[in-house]
């Protein structure tokens, strides 16, 4: 009898020290976009180092994946704070809230363009959204003209545009669960789609239809998931000259003397045309926090501190050099505003 109620008190003890630890956490887990994660990457390391607090921890979730683990729950098993190359979804908001998480704080931290890249050993490209829907979605309209969609039968750029190359259609480009997947979606298939009459009827008329036509995107090997290492993507560029690749702005400045931006409309993808609104291609990058994490984990507050100061995101701060598109003045007092006081999203605005 003695031996059982020692060995109950022991798993009492064990579990009880698990328990402790479960409840304990000493830095800030970020989990989300791999297109803001090189910014908050920056923004961690000199919070880590001109401040008593830990360097928080940052993964490369992709931004869908990010707001799965950041929505799934509270407390310190579930991450802090989410970063997004695109606004969060409805959707995501409400399965949050049915976890426990009814405050969230959305943060803008600026904008970035969603570049079209190759190597700088093959010829410079200059495509249109419809050059670039005909070249990547599942089903294009048909070419004999009649107002139906049939599955995608060109296999080069050519074939697509008699002005481009006589190359196969090969893109390098984020899958599914990414943002820049997401934002690529609407702001170039979506157009691209538009292009064509009967498409851009449908999206008055049978909208799931239009999504159907303009968001699926082909499977034939054309088009080749290349996860959410961007980097890598970078690495097959110059591999292979004839493939472009599909990531953020970011990635092209940071390697400008490897790749090349294709134009889009005629539009070239560097910093003056995406910050005055004339690239087609550009889109909010954001992060999310956990207001109800905010008082448990240490640092979360000066975190936001410096993310928000001038040093930072401002016009000549330091995530300027690192391909940071910032906000306007205004835009940024209204964010600097809303992370400061945390100022929780309202989902109606959605």
């Amino acid at each position: 009898m003695k031996k059982v109620l020692l060995n109950v008190w022991v798993l009492v003890f064990i579990m009880g020290v698990g328990y402790v630890h479960a409840k304990s956490r000493d830095y800030i887990s970020i989990v989300g976009s791999s297109t803001v994660y090189p910014f908050a990457t920056v923004v961690a390391e000199t919070f880590g180092k001109t401040t008593k607090f830990k360097t928080p921890k940052i993964e490369s979730t992709g931004s869908g994946g990010g707001h799965k683990l950041f929505g799934s729950g509270v407390g310190v098993q579930y991450p802090d704070i989410t970063n997004s190359s695109r606004r969060i979804k409805k959707s995501e908001v409400e399965k949050a809230a049915a976890n426990g998480i009814n405050e969230i704080v959305e943060v803008k931290i600026g904008y970035d363009g969603i570049v079209i890249a190759n190597s700088k050993k093959a010829a410079l490209m200059d495509l249109s959204v419809k050059d670039l829907f005909l070249a990547l979605a599942a089903s294009v309209p048909n070419p004999d003209g009649t107002p139906t969609v049939v599955p995608n039968p060109y296999k080069t750029w050519k074939s697509i545009n008699a002005k481009l190359p006589e190359i196969a259609v090969e893109v390098l480009g984020p899958p599914p669960t990414s943002g820049t997947r997401d934002a690529f979606v609407e702001l170039v298939m979506d157009e691209g789609g538009k292009k064509f009459d009967f498409i851009n009827a449908m999206e008055k008329t049978d909208k799931k239809q239009f999504k159907t036509i303009c968001r699926t995107i082909r499977e034939d090997g054309a088009y080749i998931e290349a996860g959410e290492n961007d980097n890598l993507i970078v690495q097959k560029l110059e591999a292979n000259p004839n493939a472009l690749g599909i990531f953020g702005f970011s990635f092209l400045d940071q390697n400008i003397d490897k790749i090349q931006g294709s134009s889009i409309d005629g539009v070239q993808p560097v910093f003056e045309a995406i910050a005055n609104g004339s690239y087609p291609v550009s889109r909010p990058l954001l992060f999310y926090v956990k207001k109800a994490h905010v008082d448990q984990i240490p640092g979360i507050r000066e975190f936001l501190k410096e993310f928000t100061s001038e040093k930072a995101w401002g016009s000549e701060g330091y995530l300027t050099d690192k391909g940071l598109i910032p906000m306007s003045a205004d835009e940024r007092k209204k964010y600097y505003d809303i992370a400061n006081n945390l100022i929780p999203l309202n989902p109606s605005d959605l």
